[in-house]
């Protein structure tokens, strides 16, 4: 394949800057770029009776991370023809903010990799947002989970997402009692959104991948922290109403190091050593949920999507890279935690 933009780097000038004048920089003009944008990817389909997912088997991450990036952007279409020219945003998982916790957030170097795939691809910006959950200042999460750095060294500019211009957007769901949706301008005006979550059990809803991750969207200025109002109006609800509204153009899962048990912040680290990708969440979902030896079908959220906003039925989905039961690593579950218990797979 062509290096459409062969230099990633060269995105953005200011090389004498600081990192932290840089970055708030960006998110400044990333949010006046953003103004007057229609609700974008309204092509998104809303169901669909199969889907394919790429997993790669990678052993840490100090590996060469970009290249079965690309290797799986082919295998599900996505080409230098549907990427060049199109503005990428990135949403990865920022819980807390621990640089050497590689568990909690998705990998800055995954970010990264995935940033410089799409701009060799010919994309037009690549823009990494998020809105963190427990913490309000958000560059303090991307000094401490090690991003800034990162990002900083191909000049990726960052959007704080609970402090952004908003717009008011139909909530296309309908699930929970939210009739409308404030969704950032950023997000509106990109034409190819990436989840970029991390592969982690989890208190309430049993496992957040990358359909859970897109609470991160949603602004703190007007949901509250941790997104209050969406667990007001109940979790599985809101994880639906989000995926539907925004839909996302791809799902990245970072499972090289996961975490089990009691997560999303509590559990400990799991090495399953891969990534997962696919153009629908539900679908990728589902794959990962298998991975960490779950049925999707118990999970709520999984289960209320398969049909709607995807498929999650094993043989609805086409597996590509690596076969699923090669990678498999039963994740510890707590029976003790109700979400849990009673998901492991046959």
């Amino acid at each position: 394949m062509p290096d459409a933009h062969p230099n990633p780097r060269s995105q953005a000038g200011h090389s004498n800057w600081t990192r932290r004048q840089f970055l708030k920089a960006a998110a400044c003009g990333g949010a006046a770029a953003a103004i007057g944008y229609p609700l974008a990817r309204a092509v998104w389909p809303v169901s669909e009776p199969s889907a394919a997912t790429f997993i790669a088997a990678i052993p840490g991450y100090q590996q060469d991370l970009r290249t079965p990036i690309l290797q799986g952007l082919r295998e599900l279409a996505f080409s230098s023809t549907s990427v060049r020219g199109k503005r990428v945003l990135l949403k990865p998982n920022l819980v807390e903010p621990h640089r050497h916790a590689a568990h909690i957030n998705t990998h800055p170097l995954i970010i990264q990799a995935a940033a410089e795939a799409f701009l060799v691809l010919g994309a037009a910006s690549v823009t990494v947002a998020e809105g963190a959950g427990h913490r309000r200042d958000a560059y303090m999460v991307l000094e401490e989970s090690g991003l800034a750095d990162a990002l900083y060294e191909d000049r990726i500019p960052f959007v704080d997402l609970n402090n952004a211009d908003v717009s008011r957007v139909p909530n296309r769901g309908g699930r929970s009692r939210l009739g409308e949706l404030y969704l950032p301008q950023d997000v509106l005006a990109a034409d190819l959104v990436v989840s970029i979550a991390k592969m982690k059990t989890h208190h309430w809803v049993g496992a957040t991948l990358s359909m859970k991750n897109l609470f991160g969207v949603m602004p703190g200025s007007v949901y509250g922290w941790p997104k209050n109002v969406l667990h007001w109006a109940g979790i599985t609800q809101a994880i639906l109403d989000i995926t539907a509204t925004v839909r996302p153009t791809l799902a990245i899962v970072d499972g090289i190091v996961g975490m089990e048990g009691d997560g999303p912040i509590m559990g400990t680290p799991v090495a399953s050593h891969v990534l997962v990708m696919g153009a629908n969440p539900p679908a990728v979902d589902a794959t990962c949920a298998r991975i960490m030896g779950i049925n999707p079908l118990k999970i709520d959220y999984l289960k209320a999507a398969s049909g709607w906003l995807g498929t999650v039925r094993e043989k609805n989905i086409q597996q590509r890279g690596e076969q699923l039961a090669s990678v498999r690593r039963d994740f510890l579950l707590m029976d003790s935690i109700p979400a849990q218990a009673g998901l492991r797979a046959g």
